[in-house]
């Protein structure tokens, strides 16, 4: 038993808001047969505190729009590792340097991946080359 269709749903939002905000290094990992605590775990990346912030912000009020309301939040004042629980879906944000010290894909590295359905393109690479 994979991941929920409401929990998919939520992920492909959650993740386009993220890439809206342009995000990074967006990963969805499907956790239902290894843990309780949700279906998916998304992971993102932000370049800095304000664009971490930024980035919750937007996922939130997308997931909000679909009827899904965070019920646990951290960190988002810091800008450094926000959680956003929202059941079946918990969206962690991360500051670059975060992200690489904490290496969640790492310990999650047996879930399968979730297809995004996001242009695979690495924005900050375009942007760099457009210069």
């Amino acid at each position: 038993m994979g991941a929920s269709e409401r929990a998919i749903e939520l992920t492909k939002a959650a993740a386009r808001a993220a890439d809206d905000t342009l995000a990074t290094d967006l990963v969805a990992l499907d956790v239902t047969g290894v843990t309780p605590i949700s279906d998916v775990f998304l992971m993102a990346t932000g370049r800095s505190e304000r664009q971490v912030q930024a980035i919750a912000r937007e996922v939130e009020d997308a997931l909000l729009q679909l009827g899904a309301k965070a019920i646990h939040r951290e960190g988002r004042e810091e800008g450094r590792w926000t959680l956003l629980d929202f059941n079946h879906v918990v969206v962690h944000v991360f500051h670059e340097e975060d992200r690489s010290y904490y290496s969640l894909e790492r310990l999650w590295n047996d879930c399968p991946a979730i297809d995004l359905g996001l242009d695979s393109t690495d924005k900050s690479s375009a942007t760099e080359s457009e210069e």
